[in-house]
């Protein structure tokens, strides 16, 4: 099935994808500060973590789901599937090289799919808090 934007039209959709304070990332952020941990959101880490626990030396990554092909709700486009195989794929195999990285210096990597956050937002933080010291 073509592609019904123009490529225009499909440049300017994608360039609206934010990067960066997303809203899961937001409810998330917002909730770890309730629950009194404080965090650092830039820094010079290994695949720039959404939030830094430098107390504890924990990197947290909120996934997207489509973005890193999640199990439950990763899908790939109809149009133009190589190419979004091959980055999805290379999204992936990023992720597991800086967790390796990123753990080889003793951080503690937590990956949170975008989806949890939505579903249950406590077992989220509940997760977070059994694993701090």
């Amino acid at each position: 099935m073509p592609d019904i934007l123009t490529p225009e039209q499909r440049r300017r959709c994608m360039s609206s994808v934010r990067g960066i304070n997303t809203k899961p990332e937001l409810l998330l952020r917002k909730a770890l500060w309730r629950k009194g941990l404080r965090y650092r959101l830039k820094s010079d880490l290994p695949g720039k973590p959404d939030i830094v626990l430098t107390r504890y030396k924990i990197a947290i990554f909120v996934d997207g789901c489509f973005w890193h092909n999640c199990p439950a709700h990763g899908s790939l486009p109809e149009t133009n599937k190589l190419f979004w195989e091959n980055k999805i794929a290379r999204n992936i195999e990023r992720d597991n090289k800086v967790n390796v990285l990123l753990e080889k210096n003793g951080w503690l990597v937590i990956r949170i799919w975008e989806h949890e956050i939505k579903q249950s937002l406590e077992k989220v933080i509940e997760r977070i808090l059994l694993l701090i010291p």
